[in-house]
């Protein structure tokens, strides 16, 4: 079932994810739906909070940037094979020197700014099953991962931009959580949910 996501400007994006455990309830049908939800808007991560859960589980499919011609095939094989669900994530180190790369994001439709972040990471998390794993990724990889992992945390890529960037999109802003959008997949406004 495709869920809707959660516009910016809802209080659960900037609540900080609760860990769960394997019996948090229908916890594969909210991860199959998650994946609808996310195909769906031709998203390459999603996490709980977007579908209005403040819990630490978000999912990653990076493979639609494996398609990139300037990447190497090192990176091309990390992306494709980048579809991974991470419960209860802790980045345990982020490394190297930042770098810059065009952002966007479902719950914000419609702006694409260049946000800095280091280029490798390890990261601790369990798999569907609460299998724990600690593995390392780099690159685009990596990213798409910070994004997701910002997401419980209550942190969204606005939040990185400079204080001119804010206030450059400050309007666009205000008409994404007011609804004043077209977007081609299903949104929750908090200022529509106001007024019912």
């Amino acid at each position: 079932m495709i869920l809707p996501i959660i516009a910016y400007g809802d209080p659960v994006l900037r609540k900080k994810g609760k860990e769960i455990t394997n019996d948090y309830p229908k916890l594969d049908e909210l991860i199959e739906n998650m994946w609808e939800t996310m195909y769906g808007a031709y998203g390459v991560g999603l996490a709980a909070p977007q579908v209005g859960l403040p819990i630490r589980l978000f999912i990653v499919d990076a493979s639609p940037f494996a398609e990139d011609e300037e990447l190497s095939e090192e990176e091309k094989k990390e992306l494709e094979n980048l579809k991974k669900v991470f419960i209860n994530p802790v980045i345990l180190k982020e490394e190297g020197d930042e770098w810059a790369f065009n952002e966007g994001c479902l719950s914000i439709p419609d702006i694409r700014e260049d946000v800095f972040r280091k280029p490798n990471i390890t990261i601790e998390y369990y798999d569907k099953d609460f299998n724990k794993h600690t593995e390392e990724f780099s690159g685009l990889a990596a990213r798409v991962i910070q994004h997701e992992y910002d997401h419980i945390e209550g942190i969204l890529f606005t939040d990185k931009l400079s204080s001119l960037k804010k206030r450059l999109i400050k309007g666009k802003l205000a008409n994404i959580s007011k609804g004043k959008i077209s977007v081609d997949y299903r949104m929750r406004f908090p200022e529509l949910k106001k007024g019912r």
